[in-house]
């Protein structure tokens, strides 16, 4: 597996970065909007982020002062061509994933 997978797995290994996966699948946000649910520092939610666009999950751009946050849903792509070679699984649905986040933040709560 490559560093780069390795990278994305790792990123979608956390809950709260599932979480946050979600919740931009809806739309671009600002990073104080995606801490907002939940129940941590600012800065701890930046480091989050850090991974997700370490992993190439989300890209974050500064507009203005404020930092904003947008999905990269190709960056799963490679994840889904080698889950694939397994011949168990299907090529990622972007719909289908965003109701699997959308059950697994029902669940955590």
């Amino acid at each position: 597996m490559s560093a780069s997978l390795d990278t994305v797995f790792a990123a979608l290994a956390d809950p709260t970065r599932r979480a946050i996966l979600a919740m931009l699948l809806e739309d671009d946000m600002a990073v104080t909007d995606v801490a907002e649910p939940f129940e941590m520092s600012l800065a701890a939610i930046s480091k989050h982020l850090t991974i997700l666009a370490s992993a190439g999950l989300i890209q974050q751009e500064k507009r203005g002062r404020v930092k904003w946050c947008k999905l990269q849903p190709d960056a799963l792509r490679a994840a889904s061509v080698w889950m694939q070679g397994f011949g168990q699984f299907e090529p990622v649905n972007l719909d289908a994933f965003e109701r699997f986040l959308e059950e697994e933040l029902r669940e955590s709560d």
